[in-house]
């Protein structure tokens, strides 16, 4: 191993700005049954799944319907 290093050449990590962050939500069982079916059929992690649809509502504005259903 060397002494010193040059790191004078060196670039910013380009994947620093589509890092994840992990959290814990809690979601209904059909919920997480209805994307790991749809995991299934498209072969993408049902957690990117659930992230690209949040994102894709993001990115259009939707807003949940706040009235409960009983």
């Amino acid at each position: 191993m060397r002494d010193e290093y040059d790191f004078s050449q060196s670039v910013q990590n380009p994947y620093l700005k589509k890092l994840k962050k992990q959290v814990t939500i809690r979601l209904e069982e059909e919920v997480v049954d209805y994307f790991k079916q749809i995991s299934e059929e498209t072969g993408i992690p049902y957690q990117s799944l659930i992230n690209l649809y949040l994102r894709d509502c993001m990115k259009s504005g939707r807003k949940p319907s706040l009235e409960w259903v009983s």
